[in-house]
């Protein structure tokens, strides 16, 4: 089931050079989150609640506040590399708790989707 709501968001929301797509990852114990650019296939840039600079301040990684430190960072590396405007992609998960909590970090910290 979770395979087919995949593909068929999939089927609507693709990266391109101009504007690459935003992946967000969510399971039980951590977040990911990377900004893909699906012509080329090329991950831009990633973060997620592994990352050795990012674990050290988190207690868990299957919380909100895990999840705003992740959109936070996201966000900034993006800005980094001069990539603004992105196209969200949930995953197939709902759009509520740390999805939501990684999402709005990422827009207060400058990405427009």
């Amino acid at each position: 089931m979770k395979i087919k709501k995949r593909k068929r968001i999939r089927k609507k929301v693709t990266g391109s050079s101009i504007r690459p797509r935003l992946s967000v990852y969510r399971s039980n114990q951590h977040i990911y989150a990377q900004i893909v650019d699906d012509t080329k296939g090329y991950t831009l840039v990633q973060s997620s609640t592994i990352d050795k600079e990012l674990k050290a301040s988190l207690e868990s990684g299957a919380t909100c506040t895990a999840s705003v430190v992740v959109g936070k960072s996201i966000a900034s590396r993006a800005i980094a590399k001069g990539l603004t405007r992105v196209v969200f992609d949930r995953g197939g998960k709902l759009y509520h708790g740390r999805v939501k909590a990684l999402a709005d970090a990422a827009r207060e910290n400058g990405l427009i989707f």
